[in-house]
Formats: structure tokens, sequence, C-alpha cells
């Protein structure tokens, strides 16, 4: 019986191994909070409207970013130092928009996604902010995360953009570059395929814990 159980356990781990592919993005969104994703309908005068204003937050924050730059070491950081300039032009073209407020109520600034913003209806929405750079835009690179959490921050049906820039380095000062905003991408993600790929991790209690030790002692 033992052994059986054993088997069972190895098949188990064995098939965590092989990742899920291609899930719907939507499927995933309303499994994990009970809310859906609201498709953006090109031919609905609200979606028309909102898209138009996106389309001016987008225009607005990369001038903004241009204006100064970003001053990042890796590009891979440049993603939430543009942040700030997209809350900023929402806020002009009259939208309200923070950092989403979870179910518990607080607000959480790590994880998916970045902006709650109201529009013009009063319809929640929420914004991921990303920036790319030109030579990985069509590669296997990772580049969109989302990590379950008991105190998700979606909490209502909404629609889902990602606005994204294309990042260059515009020259370099100290230790870092000069990053700047070359284009702008809005994306309508309810059709996005995700996969999940399975971590086995511990702590440092488990990690550091007496029987773990075989040796210890102080440097001299």
């Amino acid at each position: 019986m033992e052994n059986e159980y054993v088997k069972n356990l190895e098949k188990v781990i064995k098939q965590m191994l092989h990742p899920l592919k291609n899930i719907p993005l939507n499927l995933v969104i309303e499994s994990i909070s009970g809310n859906k994703i609201i498709p953006f309908n090109p031919i609905d005068k609200k979606d028309q409207i909102l898209l138009s204003d996106l389309i001016n937050i987008a225009n607005l924050a990369g001038s903004n970013v241009n204006k100064i730059g970003i001053l990042r070491s890796r590009p891979n950081e440049v993603g939430n130092d543009i942040e700030p300039f997209i809350k900023k032009a929402l806020l002009i073209n009259g939208y309200n928009a923070d950092t989403p407020i979870t179910k518990e109520g607080s607000k959480k600034a790590v994880g998916y996604p970045d902006i709650e913003f109201i529009d013009k209806f009063n319809r929640i929405n929420y914004l991921e902010c990303k920036t790319y750079n030109k030579e990985n835009e069509f590669t296997t690179q990772r580049s969109f995360y989302l990590s379950p959490s008991e105190d998700f921050k979606v909490t209502t049906d909404a629609h889902h953009f990602i606005l994204s820039f294309e990042i260059y380095v515009d020259g370099r000062i100290g230790n870092n570059n000069v990053y700047k905003c070359k284009e702008w991408k809005i994306l309508s993600i309810e059709n996005l395929l995700v996969d999940v790929k399975y971590e086995f991790q511990s702590d440092n209690k488990r990690l550091y814990s007496k029987e773990m030790i075989i040796a210890q002692g102080k440097v001299e």
C-alpha cells in the first residue's frame, strides 16, 4: 500500500514538471477572483472614447519620459519607473487612477495589475505598465507574470489593458543608462494565452533548521 502511494506521488511530481500551456487569461482571472475580463468592443461608443483617451495618455506619458529620461543600469528595471508617468497622464486626462485596492481593502503595489482607473462612464478598468526592447519584441522571452493570491488585486468585472512602451538608450550618466521611449502599444488582453510553470520552494525556517546543518562555525 505504501509503495503504491509513493508511486502515485512520483507520478504527480513528474506531471508538475510539465507546465500547462495556452490557458486563456480570462479563465485564469475568473478562477482566481470570481470576476470577468470585459472584452474591449471597438464598435461601442464608450470604448471608442476610452481608447481615444488612452492614446492621448500614452502620448503624454511617453513625451514626459523623454523630457527627463529614466536612469537605470538595466532595461528590465525601467518598467517600474514608467508607472508614475502613466498615472500622472491618466489624472491629467480626467481619470481617477490609483493602485488597486484588494478584497481585504489594502493597496497593493506589487503584482498584477499595476493601476486601477475609473473612466468617464464610471467604469473600473485595470491597466498593466510594460516596456520592451525592439530586438526582443517577437521573441519567446517571458514578459507577463501573474501570481495567484488570496488577497487578489482584481475585485470587479472590468477591461484589462496593457500600456507598453518601446524603450531605447539615449545616453549615459554615471553607471546608468538614460532610457527614453520611441513607440507605445495599447493591448486589450482578454484573449491572451498564458502558461503555468510549477515551482518548488522552501523558507529560512526549514532551510536552516538543525536537521539540515551538518557543520557550522565562526569566521575569525
